[in-house]
Order: C-alpha cells, then sequence, then structure tokens
C-alpha cells in the first residue's frame, strides 16, 4: 500500500482508539501487519502520531490545565492535582524502562495483541460487575491513594493491546470513582504518559525513519489530532450514560478474530 494511504490509515486508527478502552497500541499493530507496515521504522511511525492525540487532550481540556498550573503557587489543590498525577504516572514509568526491551521484543504480535484484547475485556466485565460505590466525582478530587491504585493498574496497559485508557478507567472505577471521573483522569495521566513514552521510543528509534517519512508524520499526526478530539468528546458523553460492556464485547470479538484467523494461516 503507498505511504500516504497508509498515513491516512494510521492517523484514522490512533486517533479513534487512543482513548477508547479498546488499545491503540493494538489495533495499530494488527493495522501495520495488513498492510505490510512492520518492523523499527513502524513502531517508531506508529509513536509518534501518538503526539497528536495527547495534543488533542491538551486543546480538550487547556482551560482546565492552563488554570491548575496558573494555581500551583497558591493553591493547595491544584499542587495535590499535580502531585497525584505524578503519582499515578511513576508505576508504568519505572516498571516500563525495566521490561521496555523485552515487551518490544517479545510482545508487539498479533496474536499477544489478540490475547491482551480478549484479557482486558474479562476484567472489564469483572470490574462493572463487581467495582465499589463511586465516592469521587470528579477527577481534580482523587486522593493518593486512589492515584496509586489507577498508577498500578496503568502497568497492564504496558501489554500491548490491554488499552491504556481501559486499565486507568477500570483503575479509577475500582478506587472509588464514576465512570466520568475515572475517564477525565484517565486523559490527563495520558498527558505525562504519552508524552514521556513518545519521547523516550523516539529517541530510541528515531535512526529507523527514512528522511522522506517526515510528511508522512505530518499527515498523520494532524489526522490523530482531529479524530482523537471528536473521539474525546465522544467519549465522555458515553461514559456519563453506559457501562463499558460494549466496548468489552468488542475487545472480545476483535481478540477472536485475530487468534482465528492466525490459527488458520
Amino acid at each position: 500500500m503507498p505511504m500516504l494511504w497508509v498515513a491516512i490509515l494510521l492517523g484514522i486508527v490512533e486517533g479513534l482508539t487512543e482513548f477508547l478502552p479498546i488499545s491503540s497500541t493494538g489495533h495499530l499493530i494488527v493495522t501495520g501487519h495488513l498492510v505490510g507496515f512492520e518492523g523499527k521504522r513502524a513502531e517508531a511511525f506508529e509513536v509518534f502520531i501518538q503526539l497528536g492525540a495527547i495534543l488533542a487532550v491538551v486543546w480538550e481540556y487547556r482551560v482546565r490545565l492552563f488554570r491548575v498550573v496558573a494555581d500551583l503557587p497558591r493553591s493547595r489543590a491544584a499542587r495535590g492535582f499535580a502531585l497525584n498525577l505524578i503519582v499515578a504516572f511513576l508505576p508504568a514509568a519505572v516498571i516500563g524502562l525495566l521490561v521496555h526491551d523485552a515487551i518490544s521484543s517479545y510482545l508487539f504480535s498479533p496474536g499477544t495483541v489478540g490475547a491482551a484484547l480478549i484479557g482486558g475485556a474479562l476484567l472489564i466485565f469483572a470490574v462493572e460487575g463487581r467495582a465499589p460505590r463511586s465516592r469521587t466525582h470528579a477527577a481534580e478530587s482523587v486522593t493518593s491513594g486512589q492515584a496509586l491504585q489507577i498508577g498500578f493498574f496503568q502497568c497492564l496497559a504496558l501489554w500491548p493491546g490491554f488499552s491504556r485508557s481501559a486499565a486507568t478507567i477500570l483503575g479509577g472505577m475500582t478506587a472509588g470513582l464514576d465512570r466520568r471521573a475515572a475517564t477525565e483522569f484517565s486523559f490527563f495521566l495520558a498527558i505525562p504518559t504519552m508524552f514521556a513514552a513518545t519521547f523516550y521510543d523516539l529517541y530510541k528509534n528515531w535512526s529507523e525513519l527514512e528522511p522522506g517519512d517526515l510528511t508522512w508524520l505530518a499527515l498523520s499526526f494532524a489526522i490523530s489530532f482531529v479524530v482523537a478530539w471528536i473521539s474525546i468528546r465522544w467519549l465522555l458523553r458515553y461514559v456519563s450514560t453506559h457501562t463499558l460492556r460494549a466496548f468489552a464485547w468488542y475487545r472480545i470479538g476483535f481478540g477472536v478474530v485475530i487468534l482465528v484467523v492466525l490459527y488458520l494461516l
């Protein structure tokens, strides 16, 4: 497939799946496999276009983010919220650094993605069935203990296909956040987490990109930004009135299709 269409397709897939609890990395790996765009160059490409999705979160929450930053010197609440984001960020950051090379070597394949999709779906059903009553209704009201629990849940997303969004939303729900608050905290947590992961991966794999890739990267980046922004707004409305079970059924269907196709091939 020509790189123009690969860039457009990957931008759409990244934007659609980054913040839905269905795994953007898993979808990008499978999409790359289907169009024959794989290897270290593809990994570097896929990592870079995540920046578009991250900036969509920054744009959507620009007012609240600016208010937190502006209030840091004089507001205990603002400092507490910033500290809780750091607390939630650290577990996956530390563990991710330790196992990054092993993950890249052994878990970036359609088969492992299919298994992770199904595993994450089962966890969605479990949490939706047994989540404690919500006692936190705003992302800014998360406690340090809740943030740490969400941070350890985020470590599940180190398994490609599990979904960072799913892991952190479910972690928030088990910690007592309602779905909307858990989803918004997941969005805020994505900013430091994805920036750190993106720049680390680019540092490791930048040499794999080719000179002509800059044009395709810019195109995918822009598409990812727009589609992710639309996806964020839709998801917030959806989780306000629906459970996550529909995403779980989708994950099971997609995971089973991947594993069956791999078996037949």
